[in-house]
């Protein structure tokens, strides 16, 4: 008796499916991928020379603050540091809603996409009976052994129309 319980776990245990993927590999080879790369790279570069424009302007002002201030009135002077004051405070705010939005874009672009995969990552498992897929890009796996495991990367490029 105690047998055959082994022998029906042993039967249980042997009829397991597992297969592993690597995630971000199969992201990285979406179509809309690229495109949401692109994208972020343009506004990134937009924001980044926006910030740049201003830290120049900055500069610019500061330099020409310090050459002018011991001939400037004491109200003229604190009203120019005022001013210098409240331009790096405008670059600081800038320099923060641009990360923001960057990081928001990011969220916009890249979750549909991961959304997509994830689905697809689902259906492959689903018809084609695994009991895990591993996803060896996140590290949740330490060791697999490659006779017992299945890549399914190729399914799941099948069922995205990649190749």
């Amino acid at each position: 008796l105690i047998t055959s319980g082994f022998l029906g776990h042993r039967v249980l245990a042997q009829t397991l499916k597992f297969g592993h993927i690597n995630r971000n590999e199969l992201i990285q080879s979406m179509p809309e991928f690229d495109s949401a790369r692109k994208q972020l790279e343009k506004l990134n570069t937009e924001l980044s020379n926006q910030l740049e424009l201003l830290q120049v302007e900055y500069n610019n002002k500061a330099e020409a603050y310090l050459k002018e201030s011991k001939n400037l009135s004491d109200l003229v002077r604190q009203t120019k540091e005022q001013e210098l004051q409240d331009f790096q405070n405008r670059l600081q705010t800038f320099q923060q809603n641009a990360s923001n939005q960057l990081q928001e874009r990011q969220v916009a672009l890249f979750t549909p996409i991961t959304d997509k995969a994830d689905k697809a990552i689902k259906a492959v498992g689903k018809e084609n009976g695994f009991f895990y897929i591993f996803d060896l890009s996140g590290g949740q796996v330490a060791y697999f052994d490659e006779t017992k495991s299945v890549d399914a990367t190729p399914l799941v490029k099948t069922k995205l129309g990649l190749k």
